[in-house]
């Protein structure tokens, strides 16, 4: 049985413990608020951009002279894998889930013997990922300074990755991320970057354009800024998944020590009391005795 000064030892570092859970929830939730909006905010300019992909690209995939970002390089052996997770952890499953995702991914084009490559943007994925891939890495993207993320970081990775496929080093690229769903629920999600995939929209039958210069050209020019802007979604997606998935882990461990300080002051007094009543037995056998 532990003595009364362990046990006090104990309570009072399970309370330092609660205070710091707390503060770190709150300052997730302050920062969720954030995120979240600039998350929402993204989405319908996503959407659209991919409404407008969708009509130029129906008439222009299946040409000789489309995109090589929309048609692709006609063949998809080298596969560029971006693990996008965040710069800290104590954030539960948050990071585990997207490293679970892109490794049944590479187990899985390993075993159709294709060429697999990892970039990863945020400590935690390079972290976990290079114990197991760390031959298959090519580069890694460090947000830990950016306080607030922005188009340009979105940018900068997007014109690394372009460069990579102009020079045929990947024929398919797909981006891991969180899609922030709710407080308690984030999805991990693998998109398709290169070659674009286009999804048929449901009115497109119905809606006819003429467009001037060419599709291909507007799509040579359309498809670039349209990778960046999923770049910077999933980014955003991704921050807000994570102050998400921060707030809840940090409510269960504020939670799970007021329980164990609960448990631990119960067992103080309880030993306390058990002194106490020995104390007394020996003083009144002592008085006894004499």
């Amino acid at each position: 049985m532990p003595n009364l000064k362990d046990l006090k030892i104990r309570i009072n570092s399970v309370t330092s413990t609660r205070k710091i859970t707390k503060a770190m929830q709150m300052v997730a939730a302050a920062k969720l608020r954030r995120a979240q909006e600039a998350a929402e905010a993204a989405r319908p300019y996503a959407e659209r951009m991919d409404g407008v992909l969708a009509n130029l690209a129906r008439g222009a995939k299946d040409q000789p002279s489309a995109p090589k970002l929309l048609s692709g390089t006609g063949k998809d052996d080298v596969h560029l894998l971006i693990v996008a997770t965040a710069e800290r952890g104590l954030c539960g499953g948050f990071n585990s889930s997207i490293v679970k995702l892109a490794r049944q991914h590479v187990e899985k084009l390993k075993a159709q013997g294709k060429t697999v490559k990892i970039l990863t943007v945020g400590k935690k994925g390079r972290e976990q990922m290079k114990r197991e891939y760390a031959d298959l890495f090519v580069d890694h993207v460090d947000l830990s300074a950016v306080k607030r993320l922005g188009y340009s970081n979105a940018q900068d990775i997007a014109r690394d990755v372009l460069g990579r496929f102009h020079e045929g080093e990947f024929d398919v690229c797909t981006l891991f991320f969180n899609r922030f769903q709710s407080v308690i629920s984030q999805i991990p999600t693998a998109q398709q970057l290169i070659p674009a995939q286009v999804e048929e929209q449901e009115d497109a039958s119905s809606t006819l354009y003429d467009y001037e210069p060419e599709e291909e050209a507007i799509l040579a020019d359309l498809l670039p800024r349209a990778i960046t802007t999923q770049i910077f979604t999933g980014l955003l997606e991704n921050a807000a998944s994570e102050q998400g998935a921060r707030m809840s882990a940090m409510d269960n461990a504020t939670r799970n020590a007021g329980e164990m300080i609960d448990a631990l002051t119960i067992e103080y007094n309880r030993t306390r009391q058990a002194q106490i009543t020995k104390e007394l037995i020996e003083i009144i056998s002592g008085a006894e005795a004499l």
